[in-house]
């Protein structure tokens, strides 16, 4: 584009090498020097300007980052607490299963169950799915995000779930029945 815009006269855009950046500023300076002698010569990479533009996306994906394994570790305490309880709760139930024959296994998975069914009513997440695709309406290019994306990133979290809530169960299939079964 050819213009008369006077803001633009003391501006110019010149590709250079990536061969001897620092020799290469300083002959430019030189001319720069020779045509406008009275004015502070700056510049700015290109690429430097570009990544300016994503700065505020860059600072949204550390702060989620950081916010994410802070909620992971918040949640996985308060499962555990909450499977600490459960197993209090059905100590003499637990007795009683070992009693008549019943492995750790389905001891485990018995415990398991309850809490897996409500990690994963958690992370059906059809709100997340339409919230990521009106984000990214704001962007000039964008990608259409699919289902399997959501369910993808799901695994870790019941993965993460059953190790918290498998390590309570085991350790209370582990117990020995009589001393829960003698307190009463």
């Amino acid at each position: 584009m050819i213009t008369n815009w006077a803001a633009w006269y003391r501006k110019a855009g010149v590709r250079v090498s990536g061969q001897h950046p620092a020799q290469t500023l300083d002959q430019i300076e030189r001319a720069w020097q020779q045509v406008f002698p009275d004015e502070v010569f700056e510049y700015q990479f290109l690429d430097d300007e570009v990544a300016s533009l994503y700065k505020t996306e860059m600072l949204i994906v550390r702060l989620t980052n950081t916010f994410t394994i802070l909620i992971i570790l918040i949640g996985c305490l308060g499962m555990y607490g909450l499977v600490s309880h459960v197993v209090v709760q059905r100590t003499k139930e637990i007795g009683v299963r070992k009693v008549l024959g019943a492995s750790v296994a389905s001891i485990v998975a018995l415990l398991s169950t309850d809490f897996l069914k409500l990690v994963l009513i958690a992370i059906a997440s059809p709100i997340a799915w339409w919230a990521m695709n009106q984000w990214l309406q704001g962007f000039a290019y964008k990608i259409i995000i699919e289902w399997w994306v959501f369910a993808l990133a799901g695994l870790p979290a019941v993965g993460i779930a059953l190790l918290t809530v498998s390590f309570q169960s085991v350790i209370a299939a582990l117990m020995n029945p009589v001393k829960s079964l003698r307190s009463e």
